[in-house]
C-alpha cells in the first residue's frame, strides 16, 4: 500500500493532539457502570447542558447511539423514516432490523434533506396491513450528500409533521457542531425539536473515540440497559471521556478552520479538466467532486492519486469522490492536495487524448 501523506478520507482520521493526550493522562477515573467515573459524569453533564436535555450517556460510537435509540423508541415492526443516504441505512449493517426489529423507510430527499410534504405522502395511518411510523430521523449535517446543513426552519417543520403523525424524533448529530459553527445557531436550538440526539467526539472534535447520546432521564435509563445489553458498558472510561471534555472546551470553534480549508480545496480544484464540482455547495468540512468527464472511474482516480501523491480520498460512488479536511490538515496540506488533484486530472486528460 502506498504511503499516506495527506489523509482526506474522513475527519475520523484525526489524531489526538499532544495537549489532549496530556489531559487524558491526568483524567480522574472510576467505574462508569456504577456511575463513579468523574470524567464520564462530567462529559455527560456537559453534553446534556449543551443540547438542553435532561440527561446524556457516553457511548463508544455514534452507530451505537443510533441503534440504542431505535431499540428504546421502537417496537417490532415499527417504521423509522429517514433519508435514503442516511448513515443508519447505508453504514450500520442493518442494525435497526436486528436490534430494534424495526424497518428503515427511506425518503429521497434533496441533499439528504426531506420535506414535510414528502413525509405527508408516506406517513399514512397504520392499518392491519401497514405498520406505524414510530420515529423520524434527521442527519445533521448530511454525510453522503457532502456536509450540507439542515435549515432550522425545515427541521422544525419536519419535527412538527412527525409529531402530528404520532412519531417521535431523533437526530443523528454526528456533525451537529459543524452546523452550529457554520451558522452560529447554538446546538441547543437545533436540539430543541428532537426527543433524542447525539454528537460524535471522534470526527471534527479530534477525540480518538466516543459519542454522547442525550434525551430525557427516562430515555437515558432505558438506553443504559441497552448499553449494558450490547456490550457498550465500560469501566474506567474516564481516560477516553476526558478527550471529549478537552475537545468540547478547545476544539469546537476551530472547526471553522476545517470549513475554510474545504472551501479553499474546492476552489483549488474547480476548473481542472474532467472534474465537476459545485463550490457553492461546500457548506462545512466536506468537498465532493465528480470525475465522470475525465474518462476514468472514481476508484481509479483515487488509487492513482494515492500512489502518485500520497493523498488519500474517499470514493463514494462510481464517479464521486469526497474529501474532508480536519484538525490534522494544514493550509499547506490543502494546497498540496489541490495541486495533486489538478496535476492528475491534467495527466488523465493527456492520456485520453493520445
Amino acid at each position: 500500500m502506498a504511503d499516506i501523506k495527506i489523509d482526506l478520507y474522513s475527519d475520523t482520521a484525526t489524531q489526538p493532539t499532544q495537549a489532549m493526550r496530556a489531559f487524558m493522562c491526568r483524567a480522574e477515573v472510576g467505574d462508569e457502570q456504577k456511575g463513579e467515573d468523574p470524567s464520564v459524569n462530567a462529559l455527560q453533564a456537559m453534553v446534556a447542558d449543551m443540547l438542553g436535555k435532561e440527561a446524556a450517556l457516553f457511548l463508544p460510537s455514534g452507530t451505537m447511539c443510533n441503534q440504542i435509540s431505535y431499540a428504546v423508541h421502537c417496537r417490532a415492526g415499527n417504521l423509522i423514516l429517514l433519508d435514503r443516504t442516511a448513515h443508519p441505512l447505508i453504514s450500520e449493517a442493518g442494525g435497526a432490523a436486528v436490534l430494534a426489529r424495526a424497518t428503515l423507510y427511506p425518503i429521497d430527499g434533496a441533499n439528504g434533506m426531506f420535506t414535510p410534504e414528502q413525509m405527508a405522502e408516506v406517513m399514512l395511518p397504520a392499518t392491519r396491513y401497514r405498520p406505524p411510523f414510530r420515529l423520524v430521523c434527521v442527519e445533521q449535517t448530511t454525510n453522503m450528500p457532502g456536509g450540507r446543513i439542515w435549515p432550522i426552519e425545515q427541521i422544525r417543520a419536519v419535527c412538527d409533521t412527525a409529531r402530528e403523525n404520532g412519531a417521535l424524533t431523533h437526530m443523528d448529530g454526528a456533525r451537529l457542531l459543524n452546523a452550529s459553527v457554520a451558522t452560529g445557531i447554538a446546538p441547543k436550538v437545533y436540539a430543541d425539536s428532537f426527543d433524542t440526539l447525539w454528537i460524535d467526539l471522534s470526527k471534527g472534535l479530534g477525540a480518538p473515540v466516543g459519542a454522547v447520546l442525550a434525551g430525557s432521564s427516562d430515555f437515558i435509563l432505558k438506553a443504559w440497559q441497552w448499553k449494558q445489553r450490547i456490550g457498550g458498558a465500560m469501566r474506567q472510561a474516564g481516560i477516553i471521556a476526558a478527550a471529549g471534555i478537552y475537545a468540547l472546551n478547545h476544539h469546537v470553534e476551530r472547526m471553522a478552520e476545517d470549513h475554510a480549508h474545504a472551501k479553499r480545496l474546492a476552489e483549488g480544484i474547480a476548473g481542472a479538466p474532467g472534474i465537476g464540482i459545485d463550490v457553492e455547495s461546500v457548506e462545512t468540512n466536506m468537498v465532493r467532486f465528480d470525475v465522470s468527464e475525465s474518462g476514468i472511474s472514481a476508484q481509479a482516480f483515487g488509487d492513482q492519486l494515492l500512489a502518485e501523491s500520497g493523498v488519500r480520498v474517499s470514493v463514494i460512488g462510481p464517479s464521486l469522490i469526497r474529501l474532508i479536511p480536519h484538525i490534522g490538515i494544514s493550509t499547506a496540506d490543502v494546497d498540496e492536495a489541490a495541486q495533486a488533484i489538478c496535476r492528475l486530472a491534467e495527466k488523465v486528460r493527456r492520456e485520453m487524448e493520445v
